[in-house]
Parts: C-alpha cells; sequence; structure tokens
C-alpha cells in the first residue's frame, strides 16, 4: 500500500514536473505559406514544406534555442494569390507569427508580402526568383537567388562551352514570374551578342507546345531557352526532342524549372538540360551532408534546391531568435535576419548583402542521367 502511494507520488511529481518544462517554453510560431496542391506549384511547396519542417524538428530537438520552441503552422495556398492573401492576414492576426516563410509563387507573394510588410512582420521566401521581390519593403527577404543572379552565369558557361550564335526563346506570358525571367534571358543573351531568332510564348495550362517548337525547329537555333516553371519546362523539353530540335541544340532553363521531377517527366530528353542554382545536391560540407542524409531519411526521397533553402531560411530564423533574444519586438528580429553573416548552411556560409538577397554564389548544373550535377568546364 505504501509503494502504491509512493509511486502515486512520484508520478504526479513527474506529470507536474513535465508540465512545468512545458509551460516555460515559449513558442516562436512561424507560418510556412506553400502549395502542397494546385498543379505545378505544388512541386515546390511540397519540397519546401519538407525542408523547413525538417529543420524546425532539428532545431528543437538541439535545444540550441533554450525555452524557445519553434511552431512551424503550415497552410496550403494552392498557388493562388487570392488565398495567399486570405493566409496572411490570418497568421498576422490571428496566429501571432514571428514570420512567415514563402509563399511558393512569386504571382501570390507580390500580392500578400505588402500585407506582411505593412504589419511589420519578416517573410522570407525560399523560391521567389522574379526581380522586385525584396524591393516591397525591409521586412522582406530571400533565401532563393533571383534570376537576374543565375542565368547571366548559366549563359556564361554555355556561351564559353558551346560558343552559341543563335538563340529561340519561350516562356510563359501569362505568370508573373516567367514573364520577368523571359525579359532576364533577353537581356543576358543580348549582352552575350546572340541572335534571337525566334520567341514563342504559351499559358497556364498547355500540354502541346508542338507548334510553337515546330517555328523554333525552322529557325534552328543553337541553343533553346525556356522560360517555364519545371513542369511546363520538362514537357518543352521532351516535345523538342520528339520533333527533332537536336541534342546540339542546348536547351537552357530558368532557376525555377530545378526539380526532380523534371528528369522524371522528361526522361532521357532531359539529358544536357542546363540551370543554376544556388545549392547543389553534391555541395562537399557536413552541414550538407547532414541535411542530405536527413532528409532522404526522413522523406525517402532526394531534396531540391527548394527544399535545401527552405530548410536555410528557418536556420536563418532560429539563428536571428538567439541573437534578438526572443521574439517579443519583431523589429529588433528583423535586423537580426538583416545581420545574418557567415551562417553555416547547406551551402557553405549564409549571408544577406544590403538589399536582403542571398549572397551567395550560383552554381552551373546539368541534367546527366536523371540527376542535376554540377557543370565540368
Amino acid at each position: 500500500m505504501k509503494r502504491s502511494v509512493f509511486a502515486l507520488l512520484l508520478s504526479a511529481a513527474g506529470a507536474m514536473a513535465f508540465s512545468s518544462a512545458a509551460l516555460s517554453e515559449t513558442p516562436v510560431n512561424i507560418g510556412i505559406v506553400q502549395a502542397t496542391s494546385g498543379g505545378s506549384a505544388a512541386l515546390y511547396g511540397l519540397m519546401q514544406k519538407n525542408g523547413a519542417e525538417l529543420a524546425i524538428d532539428e532545431i528543437n530537438t538541439s535545444g540550441k534555442l533554450g525555452d524557445y520552441k519553434l511552431v512551424g503552422i503550415h497552410q496550403d495556398d494552392a498557388g493562388d494569390r487570392g488565398q495567399s492573401v486570405n493566409i496572411f492576414q490570418r497568421l498576422i492576426n490571428q496566429e501571432k507569427v514571428a514570420v512567415i516563410l514563402g509563399p511558393t509563387l512569386a504571382t501570390s507573394a507580390f500580392a500578400a508580402d505588402p500585407l506582411a510588410q505593412k504589419a511589420g512582420v519578416p517573410v522570407i521566401a525560399s523560391s521567389n526568383t522574379a526581380p522586385g521581390i525584396t524591393d516591397m519593403g525591409d521586412y522582406i527577404f530571400r533565401t532563393s537567388p533571383p534570376e537576374s543572379m543565375v542565368f547571366p552565369g548559366v549563359l556564361a558557361y554555355v556561351k564559353k562551352k558551346y560558343s552559341p550564335k543563335t538563340a529561340a526563346q519561350i516562356y510563359g506570358i501569362d505568370d508573373t514570374l516567367m514573364k520577368s525571367a523571359y525579359a532576364v534571358h533577353k537581356k543576358a543573351l543580348e549582352s552575350e551578342d546572340i541572335k534571337i531568332v525566334a520567341t514563342e510564348t504559351f499559358q497556364k495550362g498547355d500540354v502541346d507546345y508542338s507548334a510553337q517548337l515546330t517555328k523554333i525547329k525552322a529557325a534552328n537555333p543553337d541553343i533553346l531557352v525556356i522560360g517555364g516553371l519545371a513542369e511546363e519546362t520538362a514537357n518543352i523539353v521532351r516535345q523538342a526532342r520528339q520533333l527533332g530540335i537536336p541534342p546540339s541544340t542546348v536547351i537552357l532553363g530558368a532557376n525555377a524549372a530545378i526539380s526532380n521531377k523534371l528528369a522524371e517527366l522528361a526522361g532521357a530528353a532531359a539529358d544536357g538540360f542546363t540551370v543554376g542554382s544556388g545549392w547543389f545536391i553534391q555541395y562537399d560540407s557536413p552541414k550538407n551532408k547532414a541535411f542530405v542524409e536527413a532528409y532522404r531519411k526522413r522523406y525517402s526521397s532526394e531534396p531540391d534546391n527548394f527544399a535545401a533553402q527552405a530548410y536555410t531560411s528557418v536556420y536563418v530564423v532560429a539563428d536571428a531568435v538567439k541573437r534578438a533574444g526572443g521574439v517579443s519586438d519583431l523589429k529588433k528580429l528583423r535586423d537580426a535576419i538583416a545581420a545574418t553573416k557567415d551562417l553555416e548552411a547547406n551551402n557553405g556560409s549564409f549571408s544577406f548583402d544590403a538589399h536582403r538577397e542571398p549572397a551567395v554564389t550560383p552554381k552551373v548544373l546539368v541534367m546527366k542521367g536523371g540527376k542535376f550535377i554540377l557543370a565540368a568546364d
């Protein structure tokens, strides 16, 4: 009887201690606005959600933030800007988040980010590559290098390796990101004195690009530059080769086209497809190797650059929370995020520049055997 009472007292004491410990934790609410439905946007959103949630769990388990506990609040905007706006309002006004990661698409960012800027809630994008993202305000950051930072290096590599004289462009005319990518690509081509011999467009939902590609084939360009998301790009690449555009015509894509799904959707036609990225899976650092291994173990799949950039975003937040001494003052948190410098990350070290852009050196990647690998000179 005495033993039973003693055991009961021990159990009660343990429960009280656990309850006290739980109560001592200060939650740091992080809004994760990523499309996990809604067509091609979900290719990016799901990877970013995975990367962010993996980082949150790692940081909480490590105890590096002491009594602070990161709490991810995921909301699926389905790649729809109207939903993004509603979700941002809810996260800011009801969930009282300290920071928002996302949204997936630049079109949604231009609609929703101003709400966070006005409310003084930091936003960190990990897939928005269109020009003007950080120009929306001093609370807007991104770990995804913009297209203007990535594509010129890709084109310089291709020019050095293949000496192209002519190019064709095809891009999505009804997408903010792809229209801006087209402008970046066009400017880069012109600056390299590569003559544009054909320009074609497509719209969201298109699946047959044969009319545009037939015209491009007739122009016989040395390179083909695609301004499209991953699913669209994969279909264009596959159909281009099926229509007889030869392997000697090197196909280049936007940063937004990087997805592990591209090889799956385009098949062998994707071999030689060339893009630029701020991260690549073979990056030789302990942090990156640990990230890749942890991602594979948890999700039974390979991470892509968007998963990696979302993962980095969470570590940026955690580092800033620690330096800011919490999240009671979001202006102080914003300043701590802006001051991020040489943070150990899965692409080496990570810093923001004065414009809240990622201070990284983009790499050129080439698709080979179904995987993106670092381009060789």
